[in-house]
C-alpha cells in the first residue's frame, strides 16, 4: 500500500484535516462527511474528495477507506471511533479523546484488541516551536524538569455561545476541555509524560453565564479553569485556561518549563498562528537566552498518521496519552466540584 485511503467526518475542525490529507502524498482523500449539505459542498469544492456523505455510518461502511479522522462534538467521539475501529479502520481523533476517561478506556482497549491505530490530534506538538523545544530537552538542555506552567487565556472568545461547545451534555466541559487540553498535552509531552499522582482544580463561569443569560442561551460549563498537578517524579504543573476573562490580552498561549540545567518557553499569539521558542541556560548569576533549532522538515499530524500506518510504527500521540489527559481533565473537574484534592496513584 503506497497511500492510506482516508475519510474525514465533520467539516468544522475536520476541514483542516481534509486540507492536510489532500496535501499529503501518503494519503488519498476518499471521502468527507457532514450533516450540513451546504458546508459539505463548500469543503468538497476545496479539497476534491472522491465522494461525499451526509451520514458517518455510510462513510465508515465504505470498504475503500483504510483510516478515518473524527472531528465531531465530544459526545459523539466514543460512538463514532468505536464504530470505525470495529469496521477495521485506523482512527485519528480530535481532542479531547472522549467525554470522560471511562469512554476513553473503551476506545483505547478496542484499538489494542483490534490492532488498529488510535492517534490523538494533538497538533500543537507539530509546531516548529514545540519541535525545537522538544529536541533541546531530549538533548539534555534542561535536565530534570521539576516545574512547568501552561496557559491558554482569552479575554473574550467563547465559541458559538449556546451551541454544543457551551453545553455540558455535548462537550463535557468548557474552556478546560476545549483549550486547556492542548496546553496540558503539550506540557506533558515536553516533560516526558510523567505519571500524575494528584490533582487540585477550580472552575468558574461568571462571565460566560452573564452573557448567556443576557442572550437567553445555554451556558453550563466553565469559562475559566485552573489546576495544580503533582507527578511521581516530584515535578508539578500549573494549568490555566479561559474562554472569557479580564485578561490583559485578547489571547495568550504559552508553556514554560523549569529544569535543573535550564528553562524553556514556547508561546503562541494571533490565534496561535505566530509562535516562538526560547531556551534559558547559565550559571547561578548569569542566564543566557538561546533560540533552539527546529528540525528541517516537520510533518503535519495527518502525514505522521499516514506514515505510521504505512510503516506500522507507533504514532507520536497514541490514544493512551489521550487517555492520560482525559483522566487529568476528569480529576480537575472532580476536584473543582468537591473542593478537594483528587488522588490518582
Amino acid at each position: 500500500m503506497e497511500q492510506v485511503r482516508v475519510g474525514v467526518i465533520g467539516m468544522g475542525m475536520g476541514r483542516n484535516h481534509a486540507v492536510n490529507f489532500r496535501d499529503t502524498a501518503e494519503a488519498a482523500l476518499v471521502a468527507i462527511c457532514d450533516v450540513n449539505p451546504e458546508r459539505l459542498e463548500q469543503v468538497a469544492h476545496e479539497v476534491h474528495p472522491w465522494r461525499t456523505y451526509t451520514n458517518y455510518e455510510d462513510l465508515i461502511a465504505d470498504t475503500e477507506i483504510d483510516a478515518v479522522a473524527v472531528a465531531l462534538p465530544n459526545a459523539l467521539h466514543e460512538r463514532v471511533v468505536l464504530m470505525a475501529l470495529e469496521a477495521g479502520k485506523h482512527v485519528m481523533c480530535e481532542k479531547p479523546l472522549a467525554m470522560n476517561a471511562v469512554e476513553g478506556e473503551r476506545m483505547v482497549e478496542t484499538s489494542r484488541r483490534l490492532n488498529r491505530k488510535l492517534m490523538m490530534h494533538f497538533n500543537y506538538r507539530f509546531q516548529p516551536s514545540s519541535q525545537a523545544i522538544k529536541r533541546a530537552i531530549d538533548q539534555g538542555a534542561l535536565g530534570h524538569v521539576y516545574f512547568a506552567k501552561t496557559i491558554w487565556h482569552r479575554g473574550r472568545g467563547i465559541p458559538n455561545l449556546g451551541g454544543w461547545f457551551t453545553q455540558k451534555k455535548m462537550a463535557g466541559g468548557g474552556a478546560l476541555i476545549d483549550l486547556g487540553v492542548h496546553r496540558l498535552d503539550l506540557a506533558l509531552w515536553l516533560m516526558g509524560y510523567p505519571r500524575p499522582v494528584s490533582v487540585t482544580g477550580s472552575t468558574f463561569n461568571y462571565l460566560g453565564r452573564q452573557l448567556a443569560e443576557a442572550e437567553g442561551k445555554v451556558f453550563d460549563v466553565d469559562d475559566l479553569a485552573a489546576g495544580f498537578i503533582r507527578f511521581d517524579n516530584g515535578a508539578c504543573l500549573v494549568i490555566e485556561a479561559s474562554w472569557a476573562s479580564n485578561y490583559e490580552r485578547r489571547e495568550d498561549q504559552w508553556t514554560q518549563l523549569f529544569g535543573v540545567n535550564g528553562g524553556a518557553v514556547t508561546r503562541n499569539w494571533d490565534d496561535g498562528y505566530q509562535y516562538e521558542a526560547r531556551i534559558f541556560r547559565g550559571h547561578l548569576h548569569e542566564v543566557n537566552t538561546e533560540v533552539p533549532e527546529a528540525p528541517e522538515h516537520i510533518e503535519t499530524p495527518q502525514q505522521h498518521f499516514c506514515r505510521a500506518i504505512l510503516n506500522d510504527t507507533e504514532t507520536m500521540a497514541p490514544g493512551e496519552q489521550g487517555l492520560t489527559v482525559m483522566r487529568l481533565l476528569d480529576a480537575l473537574y472532580e476536584s473543582a466540584a468537591t473542593g478537594r484534592e483528587v488522588r490518582l496513584d
